[in-house]
């Protein structure tokens, strides 16, 4: 009832700023141009493997140390912004108010960092990283998989809904040091319809990307399980920056 509500309204009333709230002008959808301003994209340099941005200009894409100290199972983590300002807003609305008519904007994003860091004829397959049950009936929708529908329907690659599967709930993340995070989440998901994977060019789609624990985890087991190589993409990152 409060889907149709919230739809009903839309119908009715001037469209709203997805992160502000204002009423927008005729004419402008999703998001005002002062929040839009405030969305603090991802930028060159960064580390060509895990996509974490350097501070220095001068420096050039390479290799972090990070990376180079500890071998990632994926071949590039990409993410389009900074998990702060306007973007940040947008997610918290979109992921924890139920406010899934932001799907097709943050959709809209992904389809545009897709083509423009790979090209979507690199990939096989989408994987949303999947959810625990317990914490599916609580939200209520799996973020991940509502971004690799509307990434599908924008690119016509198709999508594994229930390939890669979480066997336990874990922490939240965010209060978890890297070595936690890492031996929290060992383990913690499983691969059904392994021949749907073999040597499929797989990108794992989530929504933040913190320390890449979780995105190098799910890649570790799709690749024991046959896939032949597994990129990932998320709307933003958290980074620390001075």
């Amino acid at each position: 009832m409060g889907f149709f509500l919230e739809k009903l309204a839309h119908f009715f009333l001037p469209p709203q700023c997805y992160c502000c709230g204002d009423f927008l002008e005729e004419g402008q959808r999703g998001i005002c141009p002062d929040c839009l301003s405030g969305v603090h994209w991802i930028e060159t340099p960064f580390c060509t493997i895990c996509g974490t941005p350097f501070l220095s200009p001068e420096t050039g894409n390479h290799a972090c140390g990070a990376c180079l100290k500890k071998e990632k199972y994926f071949i590039e983590a990409r993410a389009l912004g900074y998990y702060e300002g306007s973007l940040q807003e947008a997610i918290h609305r979109w992921k924890y108010e139920g406010k899934v008519h932001l799907t097709s904007l943050l959709g809209q994003w992904m389809a545009e960092g897709l083509d423009h860091y790979w090209g979507p004829s690199r990939f096989d397959l989408l994987i949303p990283v999947p959810l625990h049950v317990q914490r599916l009936r609580e939200r209520g929708f799996n973020q991940a998989l509502l971004l690799v529908k509307e990434l599908t329907r924008r690119t016509g690659i198709p999508y594994g809904k229930r390939i890669l599967r979480k066997n336990r709930p874990t922490s939240p993340q965010v209060s978890l040091s890297g070595p936690e995070r890492e031996k929290e989440i060992k383990g913690a998901f499983f691969v059904v319809e392994n021949e749907k994977l073999e040597e499929k060019s797989i990108l794992l789609v989530d929504d933040v990307y913190t320390t890449g624990a979780t995105a190098n985890e799910c890649s570790r087991v799709l690749l024991a399980a046959g896939a032949g190589s597994v990129d990932a993409l998320t709307l933003a990152r958290t980074v620390m920056r001075s």
